[in-house]
């Protein structure tokens, strides 16, 4: 029979403690990201762009009951449609998968604060994604980048309309690069990095989330 003492045992547990494996632990109760997008509203039978932004808080749902998502939509500016709302849904599959974590413990908030009463369309959800991985791992994002596309449950972005607004929109709210699905910067429509030189801004093309990230937060996720 081995007799260990009260204080050698103290000791061991300690040394077993320590040598316990480290796991991707949510240090923090609340993680936030704010990211830009882009939409694109009428006036006047003339599409004009706009710059809006969406908050989103990550919270973490020990049963694993996920994903759950929560829509805050009280106030001015924040109510969104049903397009919008899945492509919420599948920017949180997309930003799971890329960090190679189980979305069914992400429990996601998300507000969009634009100047239309209402939004709709899935363009943000690249963007979504984007601030999504900012709020996971904490990074800080480009104050001068935004980014349109929709994104796909396996992370691609997919191309999207109304492109030349949506630059001009980007311009007036002095963001100096845009983000664009790839293969949509040159088309039989537009020239966006024409478009782009003229307002001073760089268009950058973009065939997934991981490219997209790395732009606007400066690390692949």
């Amino acid at each position: 029979m081995i007799l260990i003492h009260s204080r050698q045992l103290g000791i061991v547990l300690l040394i077993s403690v320590l040598l316990l494996p480290l796991t991707a632990a949510w240090p923090e109760p609340h993680r936030f990201a704010t990211v830009p997008a882009l939409a694109v509203g009428m006036l006047q039978g003339a599409e004009v762009g706009s710059v809006h932004y969406i908050v989103i808080q990550l919270d973490e749902d020990r049963l694993g009951r996920g994903p759950t998502v929560q829509f805050s939509q009280q106030s001015l500016g924040s109510a969104v449609g049903d397009e919008w709302k899945e492509g919420v849904q599948m920017a949180v599959v997309a930003a799971a998968h890329a960090v190679r974590e189980d979305a069914k413990t992400w429990m996601v908030t998300i507000k969009n604060r634009a100047y239309a009463n209402y939004t709709n369309g899935a363009s943000a959800s690249s963007a979504i994604a984007v601030g999504l991985i900012a709020a996971w791992r904490g990074d800080v994002l480009r104050p001068d980048a935004v980014l349109t596309g929709l994104i796909t449950a396996d992370g691609r972005i997919q191309p999207v309309g109304s492109l030349p607004s949506k630059l001009e929109g980007a311009a007036r709210a002095n963001m100096q690069t845009i983000l664009i699905p790839a293969g949509q910067a040159r088309t039989d429509e537009w020239d966006l990095v024409e478009l782009g030189r003229q307002h001073n801004m760089t268009v950058i093309e973009v065939g997934t989330l991981s490219q997209a990230y790395e732009f606007m937060a400066g690390q692949r996720p």
